[in-house]
């Protein structure tokens, strides 16, 4: 079937992108700070200053950052780096659909498109100005404005997108963004990560938290955690029974391996007494199982996760970054391998 043909197709490409990583592999870390390029040995540059730099997108044509100042674009492997939009706008993610399409979520909650590669954006009006956003908002003292923090654009059909704002819920579009309906798996609207199963396009998962748009909701099992859909965010079933820590934010997926990090509650920290208390934990069967993916020194970790991606040198591994600002490799049933420190704090990760 088509869908069968792109999943191939999807997964040569991953394998072929992972060969030419090993030959020569750079991270690019987006920190509080900026954009570090870090290499194989472990040694670190700042490449740019710039304010809460949080989300890497590797295209066809080169890198793109989300930041507390809009988008940067680089294309030479995150060598040098060019304003490229949205300054105007905290950017929280972007991703680009089989059209060419780049779509960016930003804080206050909206949500763009550019179709000339980064070079000019619009707003995708009938998003923008839905009536639900007025409700929501980040519920600390004072209140903040909601942020569109996670996408989905459907690789097998551009015409459907999912937006996940945290805190309000999840917005899904099924004509490429000219009407939304609002939904909140589990009736919970604080949402944070969501992907997209690479060879079955109807699944989606997402990691949620307590907050609610009146507060902050009791720390019990439920109110937090990993959701699953099976028709493309039309309907949730919870996937997090017996988890803790439960309020689960980093998330990445790589063929069946699911791989969430979590912590107490949403300012875990290292700089607290005891530390974040923060543990990974892994999935192969949709989120019916899980089992720690930590080692004895990160059992729970001191440091929060934030950053997470799936290790292209390795098929069960993944490379997590930290609020200490540290870089370390994961992998299945062995002792975790330091990447680098000294950073700030690394908020995302992309190999290059």
């Amino acid at each position: 079937t088509l869908l069968a043909w792109i999943a191939i197709v999807r997964c040569r490409a991953l394998k072929s992108a992972s060969g030419n990583r090993e030959k020569s592999m750079w991270l690019v870390a987006a920190t509080t700070r900026g954009i570090y390029r870090v290499d194989d040995s472990g040694g670190k540059e700042m490449a740019l200053e710039c304010r809460g730099a949080k989300e890497i997108a590797v295209l066809g044509d080169g890198i793109l950052i989300g930041s507390n100042a809009g988008i940067y674009r680089s294309r030479d492997g995150g060598v040098s780096w060019q304003p490229c939009g949205l300054e105007e706008h905290e950017v929280w993610q972007i991703r680009e659909d089989s059209l060419g399409r780049i779509w960016a979520g930003t804080q206050p909650t909206g949500l763009f498109f550019s179709d000339d590669r980064g070079q000019s954006w619009q707003p995708c009006e009938a998003f923008n100005e839905a009536p639900q956003l007025e409700t929501f908002c980040v519920p600390i003292g004072p209140p903040l404005p909601a942020r569109a923090r996670a996408l989905i654009v459907d690789w097998a059909n551009p015409d459907r997108l999912l937006v996940g704002v945290e805190v309000g819920g999840i917005m899904r579009s099924l004509d490429r963004g000219i009407s939304w309906q609002l939904s909140s798996p589990g009736e919970n609207p604080d949402i944070h990560m969501m992907f997209q199963h690479a060879t079955r396009p109807d699944t989606v998962f997402v990691s949620t938290g307590y907050g609610r748009l009146d507060g902050v909701a009791p720390m019990v099992e439920g109110n937090a955690g990993v959701f699953r859909s099976d028709d493309f965010g039309a309907s949730w079933t919870y996937k997090w029974f017996g988890i803790e820590p439960r309020y689960s934010r980093p998330m990445c997926i790589h063929e069946d391996y699911l791989t969430v990090a979590s912590a107490p509650h949403a300012f875990s920290s290292h700089k607290q007494a005891g530390g974040a208390g923060a543990m990974l934990f892994r999935s192969t069967d949709g989120g019916e199982r899980w089992q720690s993916l930590c080692d004895a020194a990160h059992s729970p970790s001191a440091a929060n996760f934030h950053g997470l991606m799936p290790d292209p040198e390795a098929e069960d591994g993944v490379i997590v970054g930290t609020d200490n600002g540290e870089i370390w490799r994961a992998r299945s049933e062995s002792a975790w391998i330091k990447v680098t420190d000294g950073l700030p704090a690394v908020l995302a990760l992309a190999a290059v």
